[in-house]
């Protein structure tokens, strides 16, 4: 049974930063990003990391203050998120694709096949 399990969400004030976690099991997988819904808001992209480590890509919003990372030997994923903002608060999740290496796609929430419950992450101003 495939699962993806996100941990590290909480409140922090604007200006701080967290490090979301993402256990994946069950099999391994291709590209993972993380993706993100503020309340009245549609699911947004946030950033993305191909199977190998070697190649990652982010949404214009959070380039420069959030880094992906991933450790296959743990198939697990990361989002270390600093200087964040209150604008940062959603519920995050993390997304996991079988291993189509459809890179193109990355941005795009069809690509995942896979999908954890999200973790909460809010910034006060």
């Amino acid at each position: 049974q495939v699962q993806l399990v996100e941990s590290g969400g909480g409140l922090v004030q604007a200006g701080g930063s967290l490090r979301l976690s993402c256990a994946a099991s069950g099999r391994t997988f291709g590209t993972m990003g993380w993706f993100r819904q503020a309340p009245g808001k549609e699911r947004e992209f946030v950033a993305a990391i191909w199977k190998s480590g070697g190649n990652t890509y982010y949404a214009d919003s959070v380039k420069g203050r959030f880094t992906i990372s991933r450790d296959n030997g743990k198939n697990s994923v990361y989002l270390q998120m600093n200087s964040l903002k209150p604008e940062d608060t959603a519920v995050y999740y993390c997304a996991a694709d079988r291993d189509t290496s459809l890179y193109s796609m990355v941005q795009f929430d069809s690509l995942y096949d896979y999908w954890g419950q999200g973790t909460q992450v809010t910034v006060s101003s």
